[in-house]
This record gives C-alpha cells, structure tokens and sequence, in this order.
C-alpha cells in the first residue's frame, strides 16, 4: 500500500470511531471516475457534530499528524475547511464541512463505496464530483470533468447533472469542459 493510502486508510478508520459521516471528493474522486492523476493531498467532505470533531483532532497522533484544534472548530462554524499535515512526508488531508445546501445535502447521502488505494472508502459519485469540480471551474478542474466524461460516457446520469448543473448555475462551465472532450 502508497504511502498515500496508509494515511487514507488511517484518517477513514478514525472517522469512523467517532462516526463522522464523511467521502472522498476532489482529485482522488476524479482519478477514480476519470484520468487518474498525481496529487499530493486527500480532500475529504466531512459532516461532524462538534463533539464528534473534537474527538478526531484530540486522538490524531501528534508525533505524527498536526491539525489546529482552532481551525478545526471555526471550519465547523463557518462550514468552510481545515487541513491535517503528515509531519514525515508532507501530505495534507483537507476536511471540508458539508455545506448546507440542497445539493451538498443529496451528495453526500449519494456517495458510494469503492476501493481506493489499497482501502475501502466512500467517494463521491462520478456525476457530484462533475458538479463539484465545475463550482471551481479552473482550468484543471474542467481536464479532470472532461477526463470523467471521457471515461464514463453514456454511464452517467444526465438527468441528474442537469438538474443541478441548472439550480447552481453551472452551464458556463458545463459547456467549456464538454469542449475538453475529444471528438464523440
């Protein structure tokens, strides 16, 4: 197992215990669904309750794993993000709080398992990490939704996507990733 998924598996086992709803998204959901890619971090939705979320920063192991207690709890109130930091090797898990909307609501409940690096784990599904990814709307951002429309085709829910790719505005988008796409 990568170094990569030993630290994966390790975070995913103390969500876990203390029962944090949680999946995969971001760059590891999109090389799971499209054109795997190298990345240096592990972006992990997450929906705590406060005590749930104190518990996992106090039992993460501090000769190992550094997070700011501080930023952990504004992320939660502010339903933005914090980072937990491997201190031998530099990799970065970022916790991002479930927003509170109606589609961050659906993604969550839709995720699905997999195995991913060597661990079972649950990431988002190929067409909210399309959403997710066109929210952002950088240039690698539409690579990595024309590489999963590459590689899923016909296999993705076209009713779905258009339903939120209308309620969150993201057509613009939408259409500057299908023009990544090679010829049908």
């Amino acid at each position: 197992m990568s170094a990569q998924g030993q630290l994966l598996g390790q975070i995913l086992l103390m969500l876990d215990e203390v029962e944090i709803p949680h999946m995969v998204v971001g760059s590891l959901a999109s090389s799971f669904h499209g054109e795997p890619r190298q990345t240096r971090d592990i972006d992990i939705v997450i929906d705590p309750e406060p005590d749930a979320l104190r518990r996992l920063v106090d039992m993460l192991p501090t000769e190992q794993l550094y997070a700011d207690a501080g930023a952990a709890t504004e992320a939660l109130e502010r339903r933005t993000s914090f980072n937990v930091i491997e201190l031998d090797t530099g990799w970065k898990v970022d916790f991002i709080m479930r927003r509170d909307r109606p589609f961050s609501h659906e993604e969550l409940s839709r995720r699905i398992p997999v195995h991913l690096l060597g661990t079972r784990v649950y990431v988002a599904t190929a067409e909210d990490t399309i959403i997710a990814k066109l929210e952002w709307a950088t240039e690698g951002q539409l690579r990595d939704v024309a590489a999963i429309l590459e590689t899923q085709g016909d296999g993705l829910d076209q009713t779905y996507l258009n339903r939120w790719l209308r309620a969150l505005d993201l057509d613009d988008a939408w259409e500057r990733a299908e023009q990544l796409t090679g010829p049908p």
